[in-house]
């Protein structure tokens, strides 16, 4: 499935938005052609006293043109699409391998929270993340049959993995094909620009996919775990770190971790969530804390499982795993050695290199294990 994209500081640039600014101007990436390193949905907010959050682009002339856009869809209450056609060397500036174009919807907004609101629409979509769902939040672009053009229009739609739904796009019909239309992105996991057929006109609508943030569990609480926990907190990332070792294990080594448990490795591996969005790095380096680990964490579905281990070690898991009664073929799944080979050298190196797989494999530039049991 293609990763979903990160969404997330919308969520809390809302909310700083909103302390500083009575009114803003909520401009969305919804398109694009080339490669990009912003994918679509990415925001930016531009505060009608001047406050800027969040980028489009990565910063330069398309988020200039977007600032610029703000001031004229404030003063006439309307939501704008922009078309932005970039040069080649425009493009290569960007990240665009060949100029290509970028749409970007432009909407006022106002950020006083009451029911239908934007800020509340975003609290909505932030309960529901935390509850660990995906949603799709749906709006309708202006320039299109029934397009959004009432002013100060910020209608949205928003479908959940259960197929609950909240708001509406100002019409029953459209709201239903919005929610058949929700279910593909929901299945697809890329927020995309659909066309919806209705009562014989059709209504573009931008379906922006939210899912719950990465989340990475930790088994050791070594010296390679500080920096990785680190670094994942930068990315937003949810953390977790355990170890059976309470003089390891600590807030003062982890002070960026949501969560540092302590007590029998074996048991809490087994408690722990493993989905899609689950990133498990073994950082033991014991064999007694390794073996209890892996055999909960093979028996599960989690997106990544990296371990620390050279050769030796390796293969002497694997036979005993294989004596527990594994299948020898799930050793397959677990990237050793782990991290990208960038020469690292240092426990911070270490974990920069295992962050970077990690980003990789969820980008989908990785998917192969370098050491599969037929090299053991």
């Amino acid at each position: 499935m293609p990763r979903p994209p990160d969404l997330h500081d919308t969520l809390a640039e809302v909310d700083e938005i909103a302390r500083a600014e009575r009114r803003a101007v909520l401009a969305t990436l919804v398109a694009t052609q080339g490669t990009t390193p912003k994918k679509s949905g990415a925001t930016m907010w531009v505060g009608e006293g001047g406050r800027i959050l969040g980028s489009v682009t990565i910063g330069g002339c398309v988020d200039a043109q977007v600032i610029a856009a703000a001031d004229a869809v404030l003063a006439s209450d309307q939501p704008k699409l922009l078309t932005l056609s970039l040069r080649d060397e425009e493009g290569w500036d960007l990240g665009l391998t060949c100029g290509g174009t970028l749409r970007v919807l432009v909407e006022p907004v106002a950020l006083e929270a009451h029911s239908g609101s934007i800020a509340t629409t975003y609290g909505a979509v932030r309960q529901a993340v935390l509850r660990g769902q995906r949603v799709v939040l749906v709006s309708r672009l202006p320039g299109t049959a029934g397009g959004a053009s009432k002013r100060g229009a910020a209608a949205r739609f928003l479908v959940d993995e259960a197929g609950s739904s909240s708001g509406t796009l100002g019409d029953p019909a459209l709201d239903a094909a919005a929610a058949a239309e929700a279910r593909l992105v929901l299945d697809r996991g890329e927020s995309t620009c659909a066309a919806l057929a209705v009562g014989g006109m059709t209504v573009e609508a931008f379906f922006a996919l939210y899912a719950p943030p990465p989340r990475l569990l930790v088994f050791g609480a070594t010296h390679v775990a500080m920096p990785l926990v680190a670094y994942a907190s930068v990315l937003g990332w949810r953390t977790t770190v355990i170890d059976a070792r309470e003089r390891f294990a600590t807030r003062a080594r982890f002070p960026d971790a949501d969560a540092v448990l302590v007590g029998s490795v074996g048991a809490l591996a087994k408690e722990q969530r493993y989905d899609g969005s689950t990133f498990v790095v073994i950082v033991t380096h014991d064999y007694k804390f390794e073996r209890p680990i892996l055999q909960a964490v093979l028996t599960q579905e989690p997106a990544y499982i990296g371990l620390l281990a050279g050769r030796r070690r390796a293969r002497a898991l694997r036979e005993f795993l294989v004596s527990d009664g594994l299948e020898a073929s799930v050793f397959d799944r677990i990237h050793m050695p782990i991290g990208l080979p960038i020469g690292a050298q240092t426990p911070a190196e270490i974990a920069l290199g295992i962050l970077a797989e990690i980003v990789a494999v969820r980008a989908g530039r990785i998917a192969e294990v370098r050491l599969p049991v037929a090299a053991l």
